[in-house]
């Protein structure tokens, strides 16, 4: 079983569902933000995602069940379990390992290029994954890598993009589960809160025909590989 942590309704899990749904694999989706609580210990878990939000990862006393979560987050990482954080549930991950979370000197909205580290294309993770891939950005926010982690991605505005801790706990600055619909989504609700031009922002680049798409489904099939094992 896979817990699904949903922080917002306009921010599932994507094209990340679609691959678990046609691959067979149970999930438990927990959206957090209508009260839905977390299961305790872990028990029926075999890995954690945590998608993206627009809090921030220091607003716990408006959203208090960001430590239940930064919690949960540990005791995966106790039990080995794979995790895979995406924006925000990379920050809350980076977090719950005693790594500061804090403003990012680019506010990235759109689509950018990533670099992987030499670490990064040795990971199974991007195995198969092109040195520099397109990815799509909303954050304000960065964070930096824990006692022990390993800076896979990096970019130019934002140094840090992707991590490792542990054998199998990742966490995506960017975000590869995205459909055309929800950028769109994000664009009406998001745009015009403090955050940059997002004219010319579309959601062509994700197209079920996309390179970006071939992109995420292979990193997917690589975590799933990862889960099983």
């Amino acid at each position: 079983m896979i817990l699904v942590i949903r922080h917002v309704d306009i921010e599932g899990p994507g094209t990340l569902g679609d691959f678990f749904a046609a691959g067979g694999m149970d999930v438990l989706q927990a959206d957090v933000y209508s009260g839905a609580r977390l299961p305790r210990g872990l028990r029926g878990i075999d890995a954690v995602v945590s998608l993206g939000g627009p809090m921030n990862v220091y607003e716990d006393k408006r959203y208090p069940f960001l430590l239940a979560e930064e919690r949960i987050l540990k005791q995966a990482l106790e039990k080995g379990l794979p995790v895979l954080g995406i924006c925000l549930g990379a920050q809350l991950l980076a977090k719950s390992c005693g790594a500061k979370v804090f403003k990012s000197p680019v506010r990235e909205i759109g689509w950018r290029r990533v670099t992987l580290t030499v670490e990064g294309r040795r990971d199974r993770l991007f195995s198969g994954i092109p040195e520099r891939p397109e990815v799509f950005e909303w954050h304000e926010d960065t964070f930096g890598i824990p006692a022990g982690g390993v800076l896979l991605a990096r970019s130019a505005g934002c140094r840090n993009q992707a991590f490792r801790v542990g054998r199998n706990a990742y966490g995506l600055q960017f975000h590869v589960e995205v459909t055309p619909a929800m950028i769109r989504g994000w664009i009406g609700r998001y745009a015009g809160d403090g955050c940059p031009d997002t004219t010319g922002i579309t959601g062509r680049q994700c197209g079920k025909n996309s390179v970006f798409h071939r992109m995420a489904q292979k990193l997917y099939a690589n975590f799933a590989g990862i889960i099983k094992d």
